[in-house]
């Protein structure tokens, strides 16, 4: 089974989805997915400096008050999955561009899962700016790259027309939110959903394919 995921690396809702459709597919061994990480920018006009994160917090909830409040739940939800968020830690938020460029990069050494993941943790746990090039290297080398083809590819714009027209194509399937799960192509699931529902959608994907 192909499972396409598109995210967001700054998307908290996405790493906990992450978390869920891991545990969803625990629960059914005997599927055997494939998991293909697609681009999604939840703002895709950020300067390539990024913005300060106190800022853009008030900017899009309008209030400390919101903010407060949607940070608390998370944290909460991120505790029940085993993810210890640590938003005070982040100082900017990033452009997520060159993010979703090592991805897709690193989807052709088997390595696109890992590095997910490591940006999620450097993000939302370490704090780490994963809109810097340097940062960025790093999280690769941290995934299993290596160096120094990454680091050339990183200092170029490859595929950064990619992830545009990959962002793009994904508004024109109709996702607006993420993270969003597409099951062999065929069924879609939107939202960090608990892992009884994605197994319920795993069920329903496996039974179109028999």
């Amino acid at each position: 089974m192909n499972i396409k995921v598109f995210f967001d690396p700054i998307c908290p809702w996405c790493f906990l989805g992450k978390r869920r459709l891991e545990r969803a597919l625990e629960l059914r061994p005997a599927i055997q997915a494939t998991i293909t990480w697609r681009p999604f920018m939840l703002n895709p006009d950020m300067p390539a400096g990024g913005m300060e994160r106190e800022a853009y917090l008030l900017h899009k909830f309008g209030s400390q008050t919101r903010v407060r409040r949607l940070l608390g739940a998370l944290e909460l939800m991120g505790a029940s999955e085993e993810i210890p968020f640590s938003f005070h830690r982040i100082v900017q938020t990033p452009s997520t561009v060159g993010a979703h460029r090592l991805v897709h990069y690193a989807e052709d050494f088997g390595r696109d899962g890992a590095v997910v993941d490591t940006l999620f943790r450097a993000y939302f746990q370490d704090g780490r700016d994963i809109g810097s090039i340097d940062i960025l290297s790093e999280i690769g080398r941290e995934s299993g790259l290596d160096g120094g083809p990454l680091d050339a590819f990183l200092d170029s714009e490859t595929d950064t027309e990619w992830v545009y027209k990959e962002n793009t194509r994904a508004h024109r399937l109709g996702v607006n939110g993420v993270p969003c799960f597409l099951f062999d192509g065929e069924l879609a699931l939107q939202g960090a959903q608990p892992p009884a529902i994605l197994t319920r959608m795993l069920d329903a994907a496996a039974s179109l394919a028999a």
